[in-house]
C-alpha cells in the first residue's frame, strides 16, 4: 500500500522528577489488586515519558515488568506501556500467544511474539512498505480505528538486564512495537489514524471484523486513493 504513516507532533516532556517516578512505582507495586489502565485524558499519556536510567534497582524494576505483564494478561492485550499505568517512564511489555483466524493471521503478517520488555526503545522503518489495519489502544476503550504503519521496523531498545539490543520486526509484530513505542513518547493510535473509520466496538463487529479493510475503506471513504 502506497500510504504512509501519519507523523505525530511533538510532545511536551514529564514533569515527574526521578523520585516521584520511583514513588509512583512503589505505591503501584504496594497494591493488592492489580492497578487500572489509565485512559484517554490522563496527562501521563500525552506526555514524552523519561528515559530508564535507574531510577528503580533492579529488584523493582523487575516486579514492575511483572505487575504490567500481569495487567496485560488480565486486560486483555498484546502490549502495555508504563504511561498506562500512570507512569511516566519509557517501559514497555509485548507478548502476543493468541489464537486467530489463520486467515487473518496470514493477511495481517501475524506471527507469535515471546514476551519481552523493552527500555528507552526506538524504531526505524525497514524499507518504504506499509500496511493499514484496524487498530485498538487498552487506554482508548470501546475503540477502534485504521492505523497505518510501517510494515517492518529495526528496534533499537535497551533490555532490563542493562545490555543493549537491536531487533527486526515485521507485520504484525512490527505494528505492536510500534505502537507501545509511541506510547512511551506522549502518542497515542489515534494520532495515526484515520478517523472516518473510527468505530466503536459493536459496530467494529457487526461490520468490519473482517481480515482486511477494504469493506470498510469503500462504506466509510478513508484511504481515498
Amino acid at each position: 500500500m502506497s500510504h504512509q504513516p501519519r507523523p505525530i507532533a511533538a510532545s511536551p516532556g514529564t514533569t515527574f522528577s526521578a523520585s516521584r517516578i520511583r514513588d509512583t512505582v512503589l505505591q503501584l507495586l504496594d497494591l493488592e489488586a492489580l492497578p487500572p489502565i489509565v485512559q484517554a485524558g490522563h496527562p501521563v499519556l500525552r506526555q514524552h515519558s523519561a528515559p530508564y536510567d535507574g531510577q528503580l534497582d533492579d529488584a523493582e524494576l523487575q516486579l514492575l515488568i511483572r505487575r504490567m505483564r500481569d495487567v496485560m494478561h488480565a486486560a486483555p492485550g498484546v502490549g502495555l506501556a508504563a504511561p498506562q499505568l500512570g507512569i511516566p517512564l519509557q517501559l514497555a511489555v509485548l507478548e502476543d500467544q493468541y489464537d486467530i483466524d489463520p486467515a487473518a493471521a496470514a493477511l495481517r503478517g501475524r506471527e507469535p511474539l515471546e514476551f519481552f520488555a523493552m527500555l528507552n526503545p526506538r524504531y526505524e522503518p525497514l524499507g518504504t512498505e506499509s500496511a493499514s489495519f484496524f487498530e485498538g489502544c487498552l487506554s482508548v476503550t470501546g475503540l477502534q480505528a485504521v492505523v497505518t504503519r510501517h510494515r517492518d521496523v529495526r528496534l533499537d531498545y535497551l533490555r532490563p538486564d542493562g545490555n543493549g539490543a537491536v531487533a527486526d520486526f515485521t507485520g504484525w509484530q512490527a505494528r505492536i512495537v510500534q505502537h507501545e513505542t509511541d506510547h512511551l513518547h506522549g502518542a497515542l493510535y489515534l494520532d495515526r489514524a484515520e478517523l472516518r473509520s473510527l468505530s466503536n466496538n459493536s459496530e467494529y463487529s457487526a461490520n468490519w471484523a473482517t481480515p482486511g479493510i477494504d469493506a470498510a475503506r469503500s462504506a466509510l471513504g478513508f484511504l481515498v486513493d
